[in-house]
């Protein structure tokens, strides 16, 4: 049981809420795709953790799952260097979260900021499930289970990643043997059975949506998604408050115009970006529309490729490759995370027979 590979491990996802948008790529969508030949890439999608807040729609998080997958293969995830792993296809994620729920007291849990932030934000108020909090612990499990090395995250799950090096911490030292004091990167030679994962954050932690003003989401409505037309896209890019009201030979600040963030994250040539922003402050000339005007053009040489690759997965014949891919994902997922739970019942003591886990 297990993989051959000799590469460094990787595991990061997305949680099926919609069509993937900008934030997403800059912020860890491009950082998977140039770790795929460096690593041993799996990437989950976290339908079982969707439920927390839309238990009543598993249909709708279904077909969710499917336009995500397709948005992966759009922007160069490949299903033959990389793992595309359905969470609620790995049995052995479930089980692990049990374990790990043990080892995290629960005003620790409730602490995790990122965990408050989506219950103020969603208005949840205490009205939100059971499952809610322990999906933070399952994201653990999520990730431990694979036992990789790196976590490509935005800047707003370095929380979770915080909280997952804990309960390995925690695991190797209970169960383990492991030195309260080692040093993380020692907890494998000196027997862990998990190396505590670090978290990688995407080129732009944060980018803004379309109203200026707050993190790129759809749940905002600000968001400028990998599958919008080129007509969507400008009218999106347009529709951004400059921050201040100038022509374009006054002198502006670009440091408060949030059309400047998608020139830094989208804009190749950053001499160019450099010059803009220079001409910006002194009222060079340069105006807000010729500023998103060469923004939208960026925007468009990365979308266009994307585009064209997701118009060839629409409709059925789309839909049955992702699901091709998706079972030959957990195939190759399972032996992983299987391993990894029996290796963990193992030294836990909890190792009473074989299993086998059969799947079609």
């Amino acid at each position: 049981m297990g993989n051959a590979s000799t590469k460094a491990r990787i595991l990061t996802g997305d949680t099926p809420t919609g069509r993937l948008h900008l934030g997403h790529y800059v912020g860890s969508l491009e950082n998977r795709l140039a770790l795929q030949d460096e690593y041993d890439c799996y990437f989950l999608i976290a339908n079982m953790h969707a439920l927390t807040t839309r238990a009543d729609r598993s249909q709708e998080i279904r077909a969710d799952t499917i336009e995500i997958v397709k948005d992966w293969l759009s922007v160069g995830i490949d299903p033959e260097r990389s793992t595309i792993v359905l969470q609620s296809e790995i049995p052995a994620i479930s089980e692990l979260s049990w374990y790990f729920a043990m080892l995290l007291p629960f005003n620790r849990v409730m602490r995790n900021p990122t965990l408050k932030t989506e219950i103020e934000a969603k208005g949840l108020g205490d009205t939100y499930s059971f499952g809610f909090p322990l999906y933070a612990v399952g994201q653990c499990a999520d990730i431990l289970v694979f036992r990789p090395e790196l976590v490509p995250v935005g800047e707003d799950q370095v929380a979770h990643i915080e909280m997952t090096r804990e309960v390995a911490r925690r695991f190797n030292q209970i169960y383990c043997g492991v030195d309260p004091h080692a040093e993380d990167e020692e907890h494998e030679r000196l027997g862990g059975l998990f190396p505590i994962p670090r978290a990688l954050v995407g080129r732009v932690g944060r980018l803004v949506g379309t109203d200026g003003k707050h993190k790129m989401s759809k749940s905002l409505n600000n968001a400028i998604f990998l599958s919008d037309t080129p007509k969507q896209v400008k009218k999106k890019i347009n529709s951004i408050y400059p921050g201040q009201s100038r022509n374009p030979d006054e002198p502006g600040d670009p440091d408060i115009n949030p059309v400047f963030t998608y020139a830094d994250a989208f804009i190749k040539d950053k001499e160019f970006v450099a010059e803009l922003r220079r001409r910006y402050r002194e009222g060079d000339n340069l105006g807000d529309g010729h500023v998103k005007a060469f923004v939208i053009e960026a925007i468009e040489e990365l979308l266009g490729p994307i585009r064209q690759r997701r118009a060839r997965l629409e409709g059925e014949e789309g839909d049955r490759r992702v699901l091709e891919i998706i079972r030959e994902g957990a195939r190759r997922a399972n032996e992983i995370a299987e391993e990894t739970l029996h290796l963990a019942k193992q030294r836990m003591g909890f190792d009473f027979g074989p299993r086998r886990l059969e799947l079609p």
